[in-house]
């Protein structure tokens, strides 16, 4: 009987626990360019007045001297008025370093900020990318807090970044 329990503790603990999340899946383009230079990617989540929620990520050179890298962050205008100037830069578990073309995925606890807090209401999710030497884009991507069941939200982009989706797992 003992040889039983400890089989039946071990498998129950050994199965996955299947928590709620958010993914996040930013796709940058492969632009054919003279020169070429990252895109600088803020993310956040505003209210439909556009008051910001929270920022959930900022990729920048964070690798610059003196961090040279942080006195572009203004270039994504929206964010930096919005919410960006008020951040000391790198800030821990949002800010990396800024990402080569290609799908780039992030997993976001729904018990974790910014989705902890969150009112139920209507949100959208907002990425902002600006290039050195090429231009600014703003995807928005409006969603419903708490998601009533999986869901898979997508809005193209036309330049600096290929597309955003959101897939909603609760």
């Amino acid at each position: 009987m003992r040889a039983l329990i400890s089989l039946t503790l071990t498998g129950a603990l050994a199965a996955p626990a299947l928590a709620a999340e958010a993914r996040l899946k930013v796709e940058i383009p492969r632009l054919n360019v003279a020169e070429y230079h990252r895109p600088y990617v803020a993310i956040w989540i505003e209210r439909p007045d556009q008051s910001v929620v929270g920022t959930v990520a900022v990729w920048y050179d964070l690798k610059q001297k003196n961090d040279e890298g942080a006195k572009w962050l203004k270039d994504m205008r929206q964010w930096w008025r919005r919410i960006g100037r008020d951040l000391t830069m790198p800030a821990d578990g949002i800010s990396s370093a800024t990402r080569a073309p290609g799908a780039h995925e992030i997993t976001l606890p729904m018990d974790a900020t910014p989705f902890a807090a969150l009112p139920p209401g209507e949100y959208q999710l907002v990425a902002e990318a600006a290039r050195e030497v090429g231009g600014r884009e703003i995807l928005r991507l409006p969603f419903q807090w708490p998601p009533k069941g999986p869901q898979v939200l997508k809005t193209p982009g036309e330049h600096e970044l290929d597309a955003i989706s959101l897939d909603l797992k609760p």
